[in-house]
């Protein structure tokens, strides 16, 4: 009877595989730091820091009466019952949202043709997420819209894929950390449209938003919503009102794949340029009711979500040098120095 030798495995083959195993090393590693980061900082970093930390503390020891949302006062009563002290509360919610973000990856994975490389693209997107300061007020201040965001984003993929339970799950579990997220779900059936109509929608939106006129009919035809917009935590120290800084930013990275097209390769670059649209579906509230103090909140689920769009740019690019597996895993190195530069110094946006 005739035997076989076992055929070596190419030698590519066994590259790919070693740069999926130091990437996933470096995954873990850049977890756990920032796990160490966010969860060991004092209550004076992050305005919210405190509260949660309060919140935290009477579980358990008074019955429950709270206005935070069910699945945020779940997940903390669960931490609650494993005995952990307010850092192991704050590492928890990280580690949480740490774990949203890697599903959402996954799924956005999935989203954009999947095939090899998901390692490459997890890390691509944790070194654009630690570098991100937006993603540090999801993390030390805006709590739950930050656990909230990636779920939004996943929902959405979910729902241009017409795959209706995975959005209602997906949905479901951001509504029950922040309500906001109903705004973006509300916004889904936008993705229906054609694109040429989409972007003519959100040009619009946006026009109206820079000159103020958002504002002015909200009054006119809402003037409850617009109260209830302008009365939510009023702050005199934050900037209220028209954000054209705000705005342009984030048109910017709506553009940015759409300039980057030439450069992707054209396994991915058409459904890379289908998440785009779902990017600016998140930014729509936004232009809707982005006048109000901390308007920059209504824009986390966009804002995060931009580091996973932008990641894909760089793992399907057709430039060798910026999907270089070695380069970006050098970039998480530096990317968790950033985000010790944030946590340490309460920096986020």
């Amino acid at each position: 009877m005739a035997t076989y030798a076992a055929l070596p495995m190419p030698e590519s083959n066994r590259a790919d595989v070693a740069a999926a195993g130091l990437s996933f090393l470096l995954v873990v590693l850049a977890g756990a730091f920032g796990c160490w980061m966010v969860g060991g900082r004092p209550l004076d970093i992050g305005t919210d820091t405190s509260v949660y930390a309060g919140f935290y503390e009477t579980l358990g020891h008074t019955a429950i009466r709270t206005r935070l949302e069910p699945g945020f006062v779940f997940f903390s009563w669960l931490v609650s019952r494993l005995g952990l002290g307010v850092i192991g509360y704050q590492t928890a919610l990280f580690a949480l949202q740490l774990l949203i973000a890697f599903v959402a990856c996954r799924k956005y994975f999935h989203y954009i043709g999947g095939g090899r490389g998901f390692m490459l693209l997890a890390t691509a997107s944790l070194m654009l997420l630690y570098v991100s300061p937006m993603f540090m007020n999801g993390a030390i201040n805006a709590v739950r819209q930050g656990l909230a965001a990636l779920l939004v984003f996943t929902a959405l993929l979910s729902f241009h894929r017409r795959q209706w339970l995975q959005f209602l799950l997906f949905g479901g579990l951001a509504t029950s950390f922040h309500l906001s997220s109903l705004m973006y779900l509300a916004c889904a059936p936008a993705l229906l449209l054609r694109p040429r109509i989409l972007r003519w929608i959100a040009a619009l939106a946006f026009v109206l938003y820079v000159s103020g006129l958002s504002m002015k009919l909200v009054q006119a035809f809402l003037p409850f919503l617009y109260t209830f917009v302008r009365e939510y935590a009023a702050n005199p120290d934050y900037r209220s009102g028209v954000r054209v800084d705000f705005a342009v930013f984030s048109i910017f990275w709506y553009l940015l794949p759409h300039m980057a097209a030439p450069l992707l390769r054209e396994s991915h670059r058409e459904a890379i340029m289908h998440s785009a649209a779902i990017y600016l579906v998140m930014v729509l509230p936004f232009f809707a009711v982005g006048w109000g103090s901390y308007s920059n909140r209504f824009l986390l689920p966009a804002w995060l979500s931009a580091s996973l769009i932008v990641a894909a740019l760089l793992c399907y690019s057709r430039v060798t040098l910026l999907r270089n597996p070695l380069l970006i895993q050098i970039g998480l190195v530096g990317a968790c120095l950033a985000l010790y530069f944030y946590v340490s110094h309460g920096i986020v946006v």
